[in-house]
């Protein structure tokens, strides 16, 4: 609800006379553009088809702000056209990995309108695979034009173009939920008369991992290879081996580890974020049931997703300290 009257201060502070208009305020950062464009590029050689599914947002910054200052629309590139143009570039350029075509899209933008000062492309792909099938000979045979929705993570990319700069990629995961049932240990924390939380000697371990890295190279980039590559070091670092698995001694070694091993493996990437969240899943109480179950239960569990526990980590090159991330 708001007030039926003004106060006598806030009365006094509208008068004309009391507002400055010269110095008093300053615009200090503007930008529009389009979200959400939807997109799906079939790629055809011959017989076997090739699919990409994006979401696009594009976000531009003019020079001038005399759209906002005096109603003056004549440098505003409309939304629909900046929607227009992601459906356009992709028939004439092809669509590639999303970070190749966020890089058209921000080029387009900054070399056909000169009053553009930055072009800000983020980018979502949906992930879709072949469907795959198992032949008389019991080998996989990919199919050539059926596709099955695979959301194991969610593939995303911000290019970020200024004027006569090289642009900024920054690239991520998120919405990768893993789980192991043991080799995973928290104890030896702070133990004073806050805590209640026992030490756990092996514990399920179960989280949404989110990551993103920025790029100290953008030429020659495969893209597509350094995405599934960070993906599998994390789930390494995480699961290990297949039939010994690894210890974890913390979310945040976990964390660390997974970073190192990106940053060694990776020379392209200069700093990389992590972030993992706690998803709990706790044993339930059997002891108030002794006539229906005797003895310690370590088969059934109770999912609590909040509140959780949420760790986060930034790894840089030392030499690339300074990131937009």
């Amino acid at each position: 609800m708001f007030p039926r009257k003004l106060t006598r201060a806030v009365e006094q502070s509208l008068k004309p006379s009391s507002v400055n208009t010269k110095f008093e305020f300053e615009i200090s950062d503007t930008g529009y553009g389009k979200d959400h464009v939807k997109i799906l590029h079939v790629r055809r050689d011959g017989n076997v088809h090739h699919i990409k599914e994006f979401e696009v947002n594009t976000h531009l910054k003019l020079y001038s702000k005399k759209d906002y200052l005096n109603g003056d629309n004549s440098d505003i590139i409309a939304t629909d056209s900046q929607k227009n143009t992601v459906y356009l570039l992709a028939k004439k350029f092809g669509v590639k990995s999303p970070e190749d075509f966020a890089l058209t899209l921000t080029r387009h933008f900054l070399s056909k309108y000169r009053h553009v000062k930055e072009a800000h492309v983020h980018i979502e792909e949906h992930p879709w695979d072949r469907i795959r099938y198992t032949n008389a000979e019991n080998k996989p045979k990919e199919h050539n034009h059926g596709f099955l929705f695979t959301p194991v993570a969610t593939r995303y990319c911000d290019v970020i173009h200024q004027r006569d700069v090289r642009p900024t990629i920054i690239s991520g995961l998120k919405n990768l939920r893993v789980l192991k049932t043991t080799r995973s240990s928290f104890v030896d924390f702070v133990d004073d008369e806050f805590r209640s939380l026992p030490d756990m000697e092996d514990r399920l371990f179960s989280t949404n991992v989110s990551c993103c890295w920025e790029y100290l190279e953008i030429n020659d980039v495969n893209f597509d290879q350094i995405w599934t590559t960070v993906k599998e070091i994390i789930l390494k670092n995480f699961a290990g081996d297949p039939i010994e698995g690894v210890n974890s001694p913390s979310v945040q070694n976990t964390i660390y580890l997974s970073q190192r091993d990106i940053l060694a493996a990776i020379r392209q990437i200069g700093v990389v974020n992590i972030e993992m969240p706690n998803i709990h899943y706790y044993p339930f109480d059997m002891s108030k049931f002794p006539k229906v179950i005797q003895g310690e239960n370590k088969e059934v569990y109770h999912p609590v997703d909040k509140p959780n526990g949420n760790i986060f980590s930034q790894l840089a090159r030392v030499d690339n300290l300074k990131s937009k991330l």
